[in-house]
């Protein structure tokens, strides 16, 4: 049983796994400490790697100063969805009166009302989760099609309610919604693959939780020069596909479902080109017109059992 802060009243506990980005986490557990508003919040840290939880150690430095209040642990279990599973199952612990937990990742930077934002969205629209927007912020000089890639064009939707929330890296979830779930944790089978945050989005949807999306609430993320890759932008292509898929016959587990799948994979074939078509309208770029393209595909390699693993040390 982790005590820390136990006996403390926090409304909302910010969220934040980690994984050798030190230098990284200290910028944004600093945006995190210099939020505004009167909203009363803990923090609690996520260090995936056991064998040098330089994260932890950074995140200690900032709880022993008092610019934040919670605290940090190890998880020794390696990947993403074992990182979050044990940040919300912490938090959830430690803070039995909190009511809001968000999630910032290691690699963004929280604007200054983004902690206001979202609790305010949650509290005024009765929401049970709300997401915002994550600008993304180049590290090196990046081609003028780069920021309308599909993997870093932010969804510029207006504030308001939505289907479902578009990822973990900038979200708050209710503590009912966890304990309304019959299995409260992002599923471990998308552990190395990525795409846990969607599946269970997916499964809030569908259990009939109301999502609300905060376009005042950003979030900016840094994106390294080895994501302007050809490679790895293909690859990141094709692992989406996967991914999609994975969630949809998780949801379709039985024969008849594979064959639905299958039609499904043939004619998400059909419609990429006219999306690649679009794309390539509007960046005059083949590599960002390519995803649509490469998702399809990725959706057909799951399908036979293709298994990427990004997110393996």
């Amino acid at each position: 049983m982790i005590d820390a802060g136990s006996n403390r009243s926090y409304e909302a506990v910010v969220c934040i796994p980690t994984f050798r980005r030190p230098a990284h986490l200290q910028r944004t557990l600093s945006s995190i400490a210099e939020q505004v508003g009167d909203v009363r919040f803990a923090v609690v840290v996520v260090d995936n790697d056991a064998i040098n939880p330089a994260g932890k150690a950074v995140a200690e430095e900032f709880f022993a100063s008092g610019q934040l209040e919670g605290f940090s642990v190890v998880e020794s279990q390696q990947g993403n969805v074992f990182a979050i599973n044990r940040a919300f199952s912490a938090a959830r612990e430690a803070y039995p009166l909190s009511e809001y937990f968000l999630m910032i990742d290691d690699d963004e930077i929280a604007a200054p009302v983004w902690l206001a934002e979202m609790v305010s969205a949650a509290r005024i629209n009765d929401a049970d989760l709300v997401g915002g927007p994550v600008l993304r912020e180049f590290a090196a000089h990046a081609e003028p099609w780069a920021a309308l890639h599909p993997l870093f064009n932010t969804p510029n939707a207006p504030s308001g309610p939505i289907a479902s929330l578009f990822g973990s890296g900038n979200c708050l979830i209710r503590r009912h919604v966890f304990e309304a779930l019959d299995d409260p944790s992002f599923d471990v089978r998308f552990n190395f693959l990525g795409g846990g945050d969607m599946e269970f989005f997916t499964r809030c949807r569908l259990r009939g939780f109301r999502s609300y999306w905060n376009g005042h609430a950003i979030a900016v993320e840094s994106v390294p020069a080895q994501r302007m890759d050809m490679q790895w932008l293909i690859r990141r292509g094709f692992t989406t596909g996967v991914i999609n898929y994975t969630i949809d016959r998780k949801r379709r587990a039985n024969r008849l479902g594979y064959l639905t799948l299958l039609v499904k994979n043939l004619v998400s074939l059909g419609l990429s080109i006219g999306r690649a078509a679009l794309i390539y309208r509007d960046t005059r770029h083949w590599l960002p017109a390519s995803f649509p393209i490469c998702v399809s595909i990725g959706r057909t390699l799951g399908a036979f059992g293709f298994a990427p693993a990004p997110y393996k040390a």
